[in-house]
């Protein structure tokens, strides 16, 4: 009576124990056949192993490794370069895996690939490994000996994979710094090139050499100060010295008054006093007492050559004796003169040296500022070249430490915890799991037919069935009579109709 009206728990105990029979035979005949289906399906074998990565001995403090990629990324690049056809072939004709019906050279290998399992481990499981991360490989086949043999050979080229990529990584990065190091050291020669031609076209003005430049053209300028008033007393002492020649040669019995100074002295006296102008211009402005000075003398020199004092008359007295000598004290006084005249000229020479080391001098206080420009753009350049080829340096030495270190294999490296192991049962078919499947796979079959041959059964069976079909109260309830003829089944259904609904007389239901 399931859909006519609401059920009771009273009227699931009776269809329970009405179809107890069939629920149970549904059930037998469904873990029947899983049970069977164990026996029948091929067995599958898995081997599997555990790998650990060990981390290099070396701290990466003193050396840093040149791969650090993350652990799922390197699995997943290695994993597809193991799984490609060149690697997985060879391994198939070897063990002669899926062999056999109508498989093809391609689906033998897309098989072994499928057949392979990397599980990295998570980290609730590296607890267990000492927090170290790592990976399973596993691998089933329908003979336990050749899943742990093919398991093992794929473990094998996870490590030599491992160990090849990491060498391979390490020298590709050592030869890309060995190139660009050479590059920047080529640069670098240039920039030092440069750097040397810009000292030797600015030595003694480079920057830095400022203050020096500025104290020796201070010296130097006192030094050509004292030279001019050195110049100056000399001249006195010159003047002094010819005018008491002057005095003794007049004093002289059977001598003439000669004229001391002659037209010629006077022009080379005055081109002396022309060359200390210039020079004392070259330090002094118009109106410093130097310069003021010696413009006088020049002036005065000037007039007495242009308007020469009258000769005197000769006096008539006789002629003195040829070779005559002078006086002892004469003679002193014109040595004296003599020395004067050197000492004059030495010290007019220095002068004049002085003045050109004043004028270079200032030629380089003046190109000071251009020099510093070109200075900071010549070593902006090469402390840039420096900067990166000392960078580059520094991380060629440790590239080429990690790939010593890798080559050595004590690098990070691939640990194999347990060789691979030869399962003692298969892994498929699973007997208890296919016989849970079936018990549950039965009971929900016979519970399902149950289900639906209630809905189809239209009986009525107690006074709640009556009053859903007739909506009447029941009168009386008649108890069974034996041997009541039942009413003739109709044939017009047919058999293969069960899952329909047919509604029957209420009269027939009752008889």
């Amino acid at each position: 009576m399931i859909g006519h009206r609401d059920l009771t728990m009273e009227d699931y105990a009776g269809i329970l124990k009405r179809r107890f029979r069939l629920i149970l035979i549904a059930t037998v005949v469904v873990l029947a056949v899983a049970m069977g289906l164990t026996f029948v399906l091929p067995p599958r074998y898995e081997s599997q192993t555990l790998i650990l990565i060990e981390q290099q001995t070396v701290p990466e403090n003193y050396v840093k490794p040149v791969v650090d990629q993350d652990l799922g990324q390197r699995l997943a690049s290695m994993k597809e370069q193991i799984l490609s056809r060149s690697r997985i072939e060879p391994i198939v004709n070897k063990y002669n895996l899926f062999a056999g019906g109508t498989n093809t050279m391609d689906d033998r290998v897309e098989l072994t690939r499928k057949a392979i399992k990397i599980t990295q481990i998570h980290s609730d499981q590296a607890r267990g490994t000492g927090g170290m991360p790592g990976f399973f490989v596993a691998f089933d086949a329908q003979d336990a000996r050749t899943a742990q043999q093919v398991c093992g050979d794929i473990t094998s080229l996870f490590v030599s994979e491992n160990l090849s990529a990491r060498q391979q990584s390490a020298e590709g990065t050592t030869g890309f710094l060995k190139e660009q190091l050479d590059d920047a050291k080529r640069k670098l020669d240039e920039q030092d090139a440069k750097y040397a031609e810009f000292q030797r076209k600015y030595i003694g003005i480079l920057p830095g050499q400022e203050a020096t430049n500025s104290n020796t053209l201070q010296a130097l300028t006192s030094q050509l100060d004292a030279a001019t008033q050195a110049i100056n007393r000399l001249q006195q002492d010159e003047t002094f010295v010819q005018a008491m020649i002057a005095e003794q040669s007049h004093d002289l019995p059977g001598t003439e008054a000669a004229t001391v100074v002659t037209d010629d002295e006077r022009q080379k006296e005055l081109r002396t006093l022309v060359e200390e102008k210039q020079a004392l211009q070259a330090l002094y402005t118009p109106s410093h007492p130097d310069v003021v000075a010696i413009n006088h003398r020049i002036a005065d020199l000037q007039a007495e050559i242009d308007h020469p004092a009258p000769a005197a008359p000769a006096p008539q007295t006789p002629a003195p004796k040829a070779n005559r000598p002078d006086p002892p004290q004469l003679q002193q006084l014109k040595a004296q003169l003599r020395a004067i005249q050197a000492s004059i000229s030495d010290a007019k020479q220095s002068q004049t040296r002085i003045s050109q080391a004043i004028r270079t001098y200032q030629a380089k206080v003046e190109a000071s500022p251009m020099v510093d420009e070109e200075y900071k753009q010549v070593t902006r350049d090469h402390d840039t070249a420096l900067g990166f080829y000392n960078s580059l340096l520094a991380k060629m030495n440790e590239s080429s430490m990690a790939t010593a270190l890798e080559h050595r294999q004590q690098g990070e490296q691939f640990r194999v915890m347990d060789a691979p192991n030869l399962p003692d049962e298969p892994t498929f078919p699973n007997r208890l799991l296919f016989a849970g499947g079936g018990l549950a796979g039965g009971l929900f079959l016979g519970l399902l037919i149950t289900v639906i041959l209630e809905y189809r059964d239209t009986s009525l069976r107690n006074e709640r069935d009556i009053w859903a079909f007739t909506k009447l109260p029941t009168l009386a309830i008649i108890s069974h009579i034996p041997g009541l003829p039942k009413p003739a089944k109709s044939h017009h259904h047919s058999r293969w109709k069960i899952f329909s609904r047919a509604d029957k007389p209420v009269e027939s239901a009752l008889g």
